[in-house]
Parts: C-alpha cells; structure tokens; sequence
C-alpha cells in the first residue's frame, strides 16, 4: 500500500466504531462525508441501491444496515435524524454503488475488503434464484469493469476507438470470433439495449471471468500499448471459452437470452422493498 493511499484509507479506519462486544460499525451519516457525499439525500439513495445488493445477495437488511435514531441540536431545540450503524459489508456495497466518478469511491472499494464481499456473496449465491444470481455477477461485472477501464487505459488504451477495439476483442475470444455488434443481433436486441443486461448467470459469470483475468493480467504482467492490451484481452477471452469447451459446458452465444432485462428485475426488487417500506419493515425515505 503506497503511502499516499495509507493516508486515504485512514479517512474509514478514522470513523470506524467498535461495540463493546468488540463488532464495527461506520456511521452512515460519517461515511457519507468520508465519500465525498454533501447531501444526505444523495447519499441515502446510494444506501437504497446497497440495500436491494444486500437482499440480493441474501444478507438480512437489518443485521447489516441496523436503523438507529440520533439526537441532534436543531436551533434552541433537538431533533431525532436517522442513522445507519454499518457493517463491513454493508459498506462494501455502498462503494459498490456509489459515483464512480468519485476518486474516493474506488479507495472504499479496495479497503472495505472486496474479496471479503466475493466470498460472502459465494457463500449464499447456490441459494439464490436465477434473477437474483444475475443480480450478483452484473453487479460484479460493473465493478470489474470500471477496473478493467482503468487498467486499460494506464496500459495505453486510451482513444475511445482503441476502447472499443479493446473491448471486442475480449468478446470475441469468448464468442468465438463475434463482436458486441454480432452478439447484439444474435440477441435480437434493440438499440440501446445492453448485451450484458441480457445474459443469464451462466453467460455473465463467464465474462466476468473474461474481464477480471484480463485485468489481473494487464497489471501483473505491466502491459503497454493499445495493441499488445487488445491481444491479451482477446486471448483471455479465448482461453475462457477453451475452459468452457474442456468441460463440456455450452458456448456463450448458444446460452439462451432471459426475457428480463436486469434493469426490469431491479425495478420489481425496488418495488417489492418499498411495499415492505409502507408496510412499515423498512425505513427507506427521510
């Protein structure tokens, strides 16, 4: 950890809680300033979408988003605000779901423990119905692939021509020579519909694959220049679909293509907890 890092880390470790049963918490209401939130408001609809991971994932809300009410001064008087007292975890999927603008953002990632969240998510995923896994692995894929463009870009891969060579490549070692346009047809999609939206948790867990290797690869092996990064993607996606024929599993273009959308099934879980909201199970609006 360099020390310029060392220093940003502090910001979370600054604000961490312990219990006298020696669990941590982070305030919700610290670390929405740590994450360079000013507005409550702003920051509360992060927690809304970190809330809906958590279900997802299955993980009780309330264990790791306990509500609490805290006093503050209010002029001459006091008021009760709301609080979150927050896991490790729940924190983790906060920076999951934040700007990903923010700097910081990325900072949070790393410190609240990303392979800390994988392996919980792991733990409950064969649990999980279809939806919900897709819900996980795109939820995944997004992180990645913010990373994945990071690494990309420091290797050389820097106009959004070259992004755009870069990214087929990788898709095209996988589907066996199609490219994000052919896997947009074979889909019968239309414009402006994400191919990654439409992939069953089979397919996605396999580009997920695809795109966390070629990451790890580009930063391990310090690769530089556009074409050499574009090479390596494009045989990261082609020793995964070799991986895929050795066990006998279906290629990605032959897996079927779900009806739902992701954004149709985060609209139902959006809907279904705020129905638990006016049943009074949930506190989700302030």
């Amino acid at each position: 950890m360099s020390d310029l890092k060392g220093i940003e880390y502090k910001r979370f470790e600054d604000i961490k809680h312990i219990r006298e049963d020696g669990s941590e918490y982070w305030s919700a209401r610290e670390l929405g300033p740590a994450l360079d939130y000013a507005k409550w408001e702003n920051f509360a609809k992060v927690i809304k979408r970190a809330m809906i991971a958590c279900e997802n994932s299955g993980h009780s809300i309330p264990d790791d988003f306990p509500e609490v009410r805290k006093i503050v001064e209010a002029g001459v008087t006091t008021k009760p605000k709301k609080d979150y007292e927050l896991s490790r975890y729940a924190c983790y999927l906060i920076v999951q779901n934040g700007d990903p603008r923010k700097e910081v953002i990325a900072l949070g990632q790393t410190y609240f423990a990303i392979q800390t969240y994988r392996q919980e998510v792991a733990d409950h995923f064969n649990e999980l119905d279809e939806d919900n896994r897709r819900l996980v692995v795109r939820g995944d894929i997004k992180q990645w692939n913010q990373m994945l463009a990071e690494t990309a870009h420091n290797a050389g891969v820097i106009t959004n021509e070259e992004f755009a060579i870069f990214q087929n490549a990788g898709y095209m070692g996988l589907y066996g020579g199609l490219d994000v346009d052919d896997i947009h047809t074979k889909k019968q999609l239309e414009v402006g519909q994400k191919i990654l939206d439409y992939m069953g948790s089979t397919e996605l867990i396999a580009n997920l694959f695809r795109i966390s290797q070629t990451e790890e690869k580009l930063r391990k092996d310090k690769i530089v220049g556009a074409e050499t990064a574009t090479s390596v993607h494009y045989n990261v996606g082609k020793e995964v679909r070799t991986a895929i024929e050795k066990i006998g599993g279906t290629m990605p273009e032959d897996l079927p293509t779900p009806e739902k959308s992701i954004q149709q099934i985060e609209k139902e879980q959006m809907q279904r907890l705020k129905n638990k909201a006016k049943k009074g199970k949930l506190m989700l609006d302030e």
